[in-house]
């Protein structure tokens, strides 16, 4: 790595004084990202990167865009934040009502944290049951719920949740039960033992970057449909990266809740809880009955500068081409990614789809979560931290893959991918 400047090493000494771990808590504390344009970004140090982190998935259209960039600087100039009904937030809600098959109507949140932890609430007050079931390794956002059994460290605790973090209630673990992702007969069974008591199913359509199985989420809305058990898709991730419609459209199953976030939000803070029009109606104060009322209020929710980048985001989206463009782009760079490996003679395979995959070292199908926690994760990370001194940036598991990447970006990742599974094979 290029030596510290002055101003990057005060920095990094301030964020050790007065940040936990010296960060935000997502990325290296070593790592300042100071500027960002199409598909790279610099460092406070001046070391540029080819962008597969875009900002953890929001800055699909890459950075600075000048579309979004004009349409938000458009809304400065008439004011940040209202906390009431705005015309670009109106437009998008609209936007994503036209888009996702599920949408009849839509409410915005600024998290996809916050905007799963309401569908949770939704569901279950719509439904009149407690229980929730989700996948194990499903990421379902920040909430006491949402940390359940996304990382065990003893996988395969079924149907039993494991949390993820200190400080949530014993409590929790009565509402939740967990099911391998992939696996209709085991959703089945645990229904059945469950009779009257599920609110939904909970899930990522495609789980972090596993793909369904042939009829596995067709088995889910069949299996919803007949026990009146609600389906929700967490589309915070997949959500108008899959396709324009994300992938409830994309795998053709539509539910009856799903939620989005980051790409809606153009780079800013939003998300949205969007569904069919009863469900939804329990927003409505003036539709719902006092004891089945579900308030959703937030300061910035439907700010208008986010409103605006998303839409801006959407509207480069959804013109011709763009998403067959997309998807050649990511299937030459997995391509790539897996020759690679395969050349080096390493027992790693590439998982994912062309939006957005990663390696994963480990050998054998990879259908759920137990076979992610298989890989070698020592050597994930000699890989990221090799990719990271010759210029390209990505998270922990995970490479997002923008529509601002080149041609010219593909010739030099799959350089850099050549050079650093060579360097990894060699040590």
């Amino acid at each position: 790595m290029a030596a510290e400047s002055k101003q990057e090493q005060s920095l990094l000494e301030k964020a050790q004084r007065v940040l936990p771990g010296g960060t935000f808590g997502n990325t290296a504390a070593d790592l300042i990202i100071a500027e960002g344009k199409g598909s790279h970004v610099w460092d406070e140090n001046g070391r540029e990167y080819i962008d597969y982190l875009i900002g953890s998935g929001p800055m699909i259209v890459g950075h600075g865009h000048p579309e979004v960039t004009a349409a938000v600087r458009a809304q400065l100039e008439r004011g940040t934040t209202f906390f009431a009904n705005n015309p670009q937030g109106i437009e998008l809600a609209a936007a994503i009502a036209d888009a996702v098959p599920c949408a009849d109507k839509v409410r915005f949140a600024s998290t996809g944290s916050e905007a799963d932890a309401f569908a949770i609430r939704l569901a279950r007050a719509y439904t009149g049951r407690d229980k929730i079931l989700k996948f194990e390794g499903g990421y379902h956002g920040y909430s006491d719920y949402g940390l359940m059994s996304l990382a065990p460290k003893t996988p395969g605790n079924s149907p039993q949740p494991i949390p993820d973090s200190a400080g949530i209630p014993e409590s929790i673990k009565e509402d939740i039960l967990v099911a391998p992702f992939n696996d209709a007969v085991a959703v089945e069974s645990l229904i059945k033992e469950h009779p009257n008591a599920i609110a939904a199913v909970f899930m990522e359509p495609l789980q972090r970057l596993i793909p369904p199985q042939p009829g596995f989420l067709e088995a889910m809305r069949e299996l919803t449909r007949a026990h009146d058990i609600l389906l929700v898709f967490d589309e915070v991730v997949t959500g108008f990266r899959m396709s324009y419609g994300g992938a409830q459209q994309y795998y053709g199953v539509v539910p009856d809740l799903c939620t989005l976030g980051k790409a809606i939000g153009g780079g800013f803070p939003l998300s949205a809880v969007a569904g069919r029009e009863d469900i939804m109606a329990l927003f409505d104060a003036n539709r719902t009955p006092a004891e089945r009322f579900v308030p959703l209020v937030g300061t910035l929710s439907g700010n208008p500068v986010a409103a605006a980048a998303g839409l801006a985001t959407l509207e480069i989206l959804k013109r011709p081409g763009t998403y067959e463009r997309y998807f050649e782009t990511g299937e030459k760079l997995m391509t790539a990614l897996s020759r690679s490996l395969e050349s080096a003679g390493l027992e790693a395979q590439v998982v994912g789809v062309p939006p957005m995959f990663d390696v994963v070292f480990a050998p054998g199908d990879v259908r759920n979560y137990q076979d992610t926690a298989r890989a070698d994760s020592a050597k994930m990370a000699k890989l990221n931290g090799l990719l990271r001194e010759r210029g390209i940036l990505k998270g922990e598991n995970k490479y997002y893959v923008s529509t601002a990447i080149d041609e010219q970006d593909v010739v030099q990742t799959i350089g850099i991918w050549s050079d650093a599974i060579g360097a990894m094979r060699s040590t």
